[in-house]
């Protein structure tokens, strides 16, 4: 799909044909959309392509007529059976009169400029409009971010009541997307810093932008090691949590094994083949209730004793 915006004042508006300061947008692009938008602006179909492979890597690669940005930013997918996030790449090329986007797919970092009303937003400026989105991009990432650690202390506050796999499928996601997320973080800080080290890309008047694309993905990274950091320790809380439940149901299990033990182990004699004279109340006409009862009390005793000692 191929949508074209240009800025008038802090508004972005829909424009119909491609011109000087035009915003091409490209949302899962056909082999003949990229063509075409190749064609109109001299870029290489294989460049406009780039981002539409989930494996690509961060980059920057320079041209005699553009510069291709490569960066990865959050996206929403379905892990096992789960609503998690994972990271996909956004190709930004940079001509001397257009800014190209292309992604595999609509995102909120994209779609938030259509109706945002910023101040000195032009995609004239093209530098200043393409940082903007790696801004947008850094802030994105520290708002899942926030949401990941708000979901891990929700499941902290029913850590006790953890008795579902779907709880600890769900703590290992929120760990796998914390890996996703530091890898591709440190990708596009590698790209931001290259930016900077770019004479045609590192204008003073648009610096301040890029500074502050550097500083918000930093903290993104910063957030997202102390995050795993921390659901490290849940698991490993967690763990502990399940061997102490394991061990208990245990005790317990042998507790009652010896409680049961008491009877087993009276029929069993009173089983064997001896003289009755031996065996005691084996003459009385009430011996089998005086034995019943005995053994009931001596299993009582003995389950009270085990339950002062706090093993039943």
């Amino acid at each position: 799909m191929i949508e074209l915006y240009r800025s008038f004042g802090r508004e972005m508006r829909p424009v119909d044909k491609i011109t000087p300061g035009t915003w091409v947008e490209l949302t899962s692009p056909t082999a003949d959309e990229a063509k075409s938008v190749a064609k109109v602006l001299g870029i290489d179909q294989d460049d406009v392509l780039a981002a539409i492979d989930p494996e690509e890597k961060a980059r920057v690669q320079t041209e005699d007529d553009y510069t291709l940005i490569v960066v990865d930013m959050p996206a929403r997918e379905e892990r096992h059976h789960e609503q998690v996030y994972n990271t996909i790449p956004l190709g930004i090329i940079l001509t001397a009169e257009n800014v190209v986007t292309v992604c595999s797919e609509e995102t909120s970092v994209l779609s938030s400029f259509h109706t945002a009303r910023i101040r000195d937003l032009s995609t004239e400026n093209r530098l200043a409009f393409v940082y903007r989105i790696m801004l947008r991009i850094a802030l994105r990432y520290q708002q899942v971010l926030a949401g990941i650690d708000h979901t891990r202390m929700e499941f902290e506050e029913r850590i006790e009541k953890v008795a579902d796999e779907r709880d600890l499928i769900q703590l290992h996601e929120l760990e796998s997307t914390l890996v996703y997320f530091s890898t591709s973080l440190r990708g596009n800080a590698s790209v931001l810093s290259r930016l900077t080290r770019y004479g045609h890309l590192n204008q003073p008047e648009d610096r301040d932008i890029l500074d502050d694309a550097i500083v918000e993905n930093q903290q993104a990274i910063e957030m997202a090691q102390i995050y795993r950091e921390v659901i490290d320790g849940t698991r490993q809380l967690v763990s502990s949590i399940m061997d102490s439940r394991l061990n208990n149901v245990m005790e317990r299990l042998t507790s009652i094994t010896i409680v049961l033990s008491i009877p087993t182990v009276i029929s069993g004699a009173y089983g064997m083949n001896v003289a009755g004279e031996w065996m005691p109340f084996s003459n009385a006409p009430h011996g089998f209730m005086i034995i019943n009862i005995i053994t009931m009390i001596a299993c009582v005793v003995i389950a009270i004793i085990l339950k002062n000692r706090r093993v039943l």
